[in-house]
């Protein structure tokens, strides 16, 4: 295991901080849930469900807490009772640690659906 729940971002920029396709699977374990690593290796997904608008807002707001304390932001679809969350590093055009750093930060935010 890594150090993803007590690690926190740090700025990432360029091919040098891009995981290889291989890195990021490796990393994928420690996520809880279901999220998928995009064909290309760039992003990792999740759709989060909940039983009302009101819950789902509040993830949303929870989440944006936490993109603001890591200043690494995610793409989010919001809908009545479910929000998909999208991470990839736009400085290094696909995956980094920061993306994981991330979403061990969300996946704390709601239950372990196991």
């Amino acid at each position: 295991m890594s150090d993803l729940k007590t690690a926190h971002c740090e700025p990432r920029k360029g091919d040098a901080d891009r995981l290889s396709g291989v890195q990021a699977s490796a990393f994928m374990p420690e996520l809880q849930g279901d999220w998928n690593l995009s064909e290309d290796n760039l992003a990792i997904s999740r759709v989060f469900k909940f039983s009302n608008y009101y819950e789902t807002i509040a993830f949303v707001n929870a989440l944006a807490w936490v993109a603001h304390r890591e200043d690494h932001h995610p793409d989010l679809e919001v809908g009545y009772n479910r929000c998909t969350v999208n991470y990839s590093t736009h400085s290094v055009g696909g995956l980094s640690k920061n993306d994981f750093i991330c979403a061990v930060r969300v996946d704390a935010l709601v239950p372990d659906p196991a």
